[in-house]
C-alpha cells in the first residue's frame, strides 16, 4: 500500500542527504511505532533549528546511536507534526514540502497552515514563470 501525502497524491521522498524519515528511508512515512508522528518534510532554517533546540529538541547535534546525523540549514528533514506546529505558533515554522508530507500530519496540523509555508516545486521546474 502506498502512503499518501497531504495533497492526496503518492508520498514523495523528502531527502537522502542526510537520510531522513522515522524509518531512515528518505520518506516521511509513519507507522504504529512512530509515536512522534515524524510526518512533515521541512527545509531546515537556522531559526527553526534554534527554536527546536530551545524547546529541548536539538536537531543539530549528531546522535549515532539513533542513526541521527544532525541537520543543518538547507537540509530536508522529517520533523514531528507537534514540534513543527509549535514552531509555527511561535513564528518560526520551517518551509514545508507538501508532496513529501504524510497525510497523517492533518490529524495535528490543518492543511491551510501547511500551505502557508509550502515551498513545493512542480515536477517540471521549467514550467515556473517569473
Amino acid at each position: 500500500m502506498t502512503d499518501t501525502n497531504v495533497l492526496g497524491g503518492p508520498l514523495q521522498a523528502c531527502g537522502s542527504d542526510p537520510m531522513t524519515g522515522f524509518y531512515r528511508d528518505g520518506c516521511c512515512s509513519t507507522g504504529p511505532e512512530d509515536l512522534g508522528l515524524h510526518t512533515i518534510c521541512a527545509v531546515m532554517t537556522a531559526e527553526f533549528l534554534e527554536h527546536q533546540r530551545s524547546i529541548g529538541n536539538d536537531l543539530g547535534t549528531p546522535m549515532p546511536a539513533y542513526r541521527f546525523p544532525g541537520v543543518n540549514p538547507g537540509d530536508r528533514w522529517c520533523v514531528t507534526a507537534t514540534n513543527w506546529l509549535r514552531a509555527h505558533q511561535d513564528g518560526c515554522a520551517a518551509p514545508v514540502l507538501l508532496a513529501c508530507t504524510h497525510q497523517r500530519t492533518l490529524e495535528v496540523v490543518p492543511l491551510a497552515t501547511l500551505q502557508e509555508h509550502a515551498v513545493d516545486v512542480p515536477d517540471d521546474p521549467g514550467a515556473l514563470t517569473s
